[in-house]
């Protein structure tokens, strides 16, 4: 049976588009258990009787963008962290919080919700990080039990921190740029109903945390912005992510080192680099990556689709990795595993280790690809990709023309429809492949 996009059909997905954000989502992973499971409240009598709200104003913020709330913020903190029971910290409605660098830590004896009905904005001049880590703005660290809401918004003021990165301009040195919001060794956390603007470099970074939702979140940043993921996690545990709406310069989401149980579902992404596991293995090092579960995700216009990136060296293993339900419009690199990643200005050595990649499917994949190789897996000669499995995929080219399938050292199986059709090894394949290599040891890059 043959297959094409007609203008009704680039209509319809539109259209669809469009949608997913005016109306609730209603996909639901299926057979996956719920990541967080939240204790009863109790009743609203005891819940009342505990609750405490505190008005930053009260502490002596300004909310006028000009002068320096961060103080305030540093109080109420104190007070709410002190107290037992519940305590909602209120950021106003119509008010512009001038916040610099600040380390907000725990434990706690209460459970804390920051309520951001106003905007929390960031010093515009990079010298308010002198003598302090040029990674953080908001962090947060050895949090319980802390909720993050509202609907309002954190401006992270990051346009003169792009002008000086070594991306934009190659005669500026590379550095850090702060997180907007760093949650690490956190547990329990809620994150949800916030917009998340212009970050100097990533917007929102969850590292070595357990129990993580976020939800209903706009991240924003222009195309042209360095190094601005959406969403970043690491070494954590138990995180899901969904209806949100993620529009930057880099990585939508990113899942890297030692990061396991994550569902990720009824995300739209794009502009960006779309959403990655990785990179991993970097400088030799040894990291996994387990049981993620991508259901129900929007793509366009972003440079890449659904991406596995090591670098050759590393081990470890990134394993049991599912992509489902997803549709993309405009996408280079709509499927790609790449062990041959080298983000450097120098090229990267050739080298024989690399981390395992195994147990990754992709199912129900459709939409347009903006380049010809719509299915792309570079894996490594030493450890090549198994257990890979295709199903139902349909990755016409937006510019029209064929597209294509590449693989080397990949193995697995494929069914359903399939365009462009899967290319995995067979067994001649294989004793090709090594004698290729055997004939000409340069081989072993692409």
């Amino acid at each position: 049976m043959g297959y094409y996009f007609s203008s009704s059909i680039i209509t319809i997905i539109i259209f669809i588009h469009i949608n997913l954000f005016l109306t609730p989502f209603h996909t639901q992973a299926q057979g996956f258990d719920p990541l967080i499971r939240l204790p009863h409240s109790g009743s609203t009598r005891t819940r009342s009787k505990f609750r405490r709200v505190f008005p930053i104003t009260d502490f002596g913020a300004k909310g006028d963008g000009f002068h320096n709330d961060t103080k305030a913020f540093l109080e109420v903190w104190k007070i709410a962290c002190s107290l037992s029971g519940f305590v909602n910290v209120i950021f106003p409605y119509g008010k512009n919080f001038l916040v610099y660098p600040i380390d907000i830590g725990g434990p706690c004896r209460s459970k804390i919700t920051l309520r951001i009905l106003g905007t929390i904005v960031a010093p515009r001049n990079p010298e308010a990080w002198r003598g302090l880590n040029k990674r953080k703005w908001i962090y947060f660290h050895g949090v319980n039990h802390l909720s993050i809401d509202g609907g309002g918004t954190l401006d992270g003021k990051g346009q003169e921190w792009w002008s000086r990165s070594c991306k934009i301009n190659s005669t500026n040195p590379c550095q850090h740029a702060p997180t907007a919001m760093t949650f690490h060794k956190c547990k329990n956390l809620k994150v949800r109903n916030l917009m998340l603007l212009n970050s100097q470099q990533m917007h929102m970074a969850f590292t070595s945390c357990m129990r993580v939702v976020a939800s209903n979140l706009k991240v924003l940043a222009p195309a042209s912005s360095p190094n601005t993921d959406g969403i970043h996690i690491s070494a954590t545990k138990g995180v899901e992510v969904r209806d949100s709406l993620i529009r930057t310069g880099d990585d939508c989401i990113s899942i890297v080192r030692n990061s396991s149980r994550i569902l990720i579902r009824n995300i739209s992404c794009g502009p960006g680099h779309g959403i990655s596991i990785g990179s991993l293995g970097k400088s030799k090092a040894w990291e996994k990556i387990q049981n993620v579960n991508v259901d129900g995700a929007y793509l366009y216009n972003t440079d890449n689709g659904l991406r596995i990136k090591t670098w050759q060296g590393g081990s470890g293993f990134a394993s049991k990795i599912t992509f489902k339900n997803i549709l993309m419009y405009n996408v280079s690199n709509p499927i790609i595993i790449d062990q041959y990643y080298c983000d450097s200005r120098n090229p990267c050595e050739n080298q024989t280790s690399a981390v395992q990649v195994e147990n990754i499917s992709f199912i129900n994949i459709k939409g347009t690809s903006a380049t010809k190789e719509a299915i792309k897996f570079a894996c490594s000669d030493a450890s090549p990709c198994e257990g890979l499995y295709l199903e139902n995929i349909f990755l016409p080219s937006c510019l029209g023309g064929n597209t294509r399938s590449y693989c080397w050292q990949a193995h697995g199986s494929a069914q359903g429809f399939m365009y462009p059709s899967a290319c995995f090894s067979t067994s001649s394949d294989f004793i090709r492949q090594n004698v290729l290599l055997e004939s000409n040891p340069t081989i072993n890059s692409i």
